[in-house]
Formats: structure tokens, C-alpha cells, sequence
């Protein structure tokens, strides 16, 4: 069966990396992207050159109407779902709790958490046995911050991917007798574009040092992680998590 994979975010980053060996591998891809059509149609154009099939749809995964549209363009462009990586998210500039606003809060759990529930709520009416479909694999991009809290810095960002945990422990349970596996990998200091959103882009370079392994992650390194999931290689994996933060 044609492996029809959904990457959210997937214009940079992890997502882009994911994008590509997914393509190498055959499955036929989406790239969800929010504002990057020029980094999301060069993804594209890359594996539309190495001989893949690929479409990039422009989607707010806060939205839903936006997401209900997103998944019924697969459905008629690339055909039944069966992968989906849960990767958009976004993180405001560092601040203490005393900075937090209710608008930034809003911001933050909307995409992060909410698109994530939206986005696994479509693929799961999609892939599950129960809906006619012949099962699948669901992937949520969390980060280190769900185990270290992210304080002084992000902890709204580290609470949305809390979230996504129990997403994935919840979800993983609810849908294991419909043929679908959720599980999910949780970055440490990666060096993304993210960084930059938060206000420091050297990050990474900042606290490399005080990692065990003295260095950061590159997309490529979590772009694997994500490929083995949903691959059949890890068909009795389900619920679980896979850190690549260094040992940290």
C-alpha cells in the first residue's frame, strides 16, 4: 500500500528533514506550512527532483475548518492518509511568568496543542479500522522542555508539549485496536530556525557546553527518529517516546 504521509510544519526545520528521507523512502508527502510558501514549495521542487510526489498545502492548524479543508485536499490530491507527523509549533520570546499573557498563552496552545488534537482527530477518522481504513502511524514532535519545565525561558512552550505527551500516551491507547500507532520524540537543542523565534538564534550554542554529549542536534538526527516510527519497523511500538536531547 502507497505510504501518503501529512508533515505539519514542514516547510523547515525537523519537518523539512522528515520531508526529505520520507521521499527517498517513496511515501507520497504533504507539507503543511502557516506562512513559508517559499521554503515549503522549495521542499517540493527538491523531492519532485529526486523522483517523489509531493504537495504543499497552506493551513493554520488552529483553524479548524482549515484543517478539515487540509486533510479532504489529501484525500482528493494524494489519496487515504496514512502517516502523520505532528510537527508545527511555535515558541514567543523568552519571559518569566510574571511576562505571560493570556494572548500569548491563547497563541501558544492553539497551535501546539489544539492543531495537534485537530490534526490526530482527522487522520484517526482516516486510518482507523473502524472508519474503513487500513490503520496507520501518528508521530508528535514534543520537545525536551515537557521533562526539563524550560523555566526563565519557555514554560508555556514546555506546558503545551506537556500536553502532547499525554496526548500521545492517551491517544495511543485509544486507537491501538484500530491498527494505529501513536508515539513521539522529543527534541533537546536542535539547531532550528526556532531558536530565532524565541529571541536567541545561538541558543544552542549557548548551552551546548553543558549537555553530555558537549554538542547540539541537527534536524536530520530527529528526522530519523521520526522516520523509524512510523515505519514497519517499529509495527509493535506504540505509546512511547524517543529523547534526542543529548542525554540531558
Amino acid at each position: 500500500m502507497q505510504k501518503i504521509t501529512l508533515i505539519t510544519g514542514g516547510s523547515r526545520g525537523i519537518g523539512r528533514a522528515t520531508a526529505f528521507y520520507l521521499a527517498k523512502k517513496g511515501h507520497h508527502i504533504c507539507i503543511g506550512y502557516h506562512t513559508n510558501q517559499e521554503q515549503a514549495q522549495e521542499v517540493i521542487e527538491i523531492i519532485h527532483n529526486i523522483g517523489g510526489k509531493a504537495i504543499a498545502i497552506q493551513v493554520d492548524v488552529a483553524d479548524e475548518k482549515q484543517v478539515v479543508e487540509l486533510f479532504q485536499r489529501i484525500d482528493t490530491e494524494l489519496g487515504c492518509i496514512t502517516g502523520l507527523v505532528n510537527n508545527a509549533g511555535i515558541l514567543k520570546p523568552q519571559a518569566s511568568i510574571e511576562q505571560l499573557t493570556a494572548h500569548r498563552l491563547h497563541d501558544i496552545f492553539a497551535t501546539n496543542v489544539i492543531g495537534s488534537f485537530l490534526c490526530a482527530r482527522e487522520a484517526v477518522k482516516r486510518m482507523s479500522f473502524r472508519h474503513g481504513g487500513h490503520g496507520g502511524s501518528i508521530v508528535n514532535v514534543s520537545s525536551a522542555a515537557s521533562r526539563l519545565g524550560s523555566p526563565h525561558e519557555y514554560i508555556d512552550y514546555a506546558a503545551s508539549k506537556g500536553a502532547i505527551d499525554t496526548l500521545t500516551i492517551g491517544l495511543s491507547l485509544e486507537v491501538a485496536d484500530q491498527g494505529i500507532r501513536v508515539n513521539a520524540v522529543r527534541p533537546g537543542f536542535i539547531y532550528t530556525d526556532m531558536h530565532a523565534d524565541g529571541g536567541e538564534p545561538n541558543r544552542v550554542d549557548r548551552v551546548k557546553n553543558s549537555l553530555p554529549m558537549k554538542r547540539g542536534g541537527q534536524p536530520k538526527e530527529v528526522a530519523q527518529a521520526i522516520v523509524w516510527l512510523l515505519s514497519d519497523e517499529a509495527s509493535y511500538v506504540t505509546g512511547n517516546f524517543i529523547d534526542l536531547a543529548g542525554g540531558k
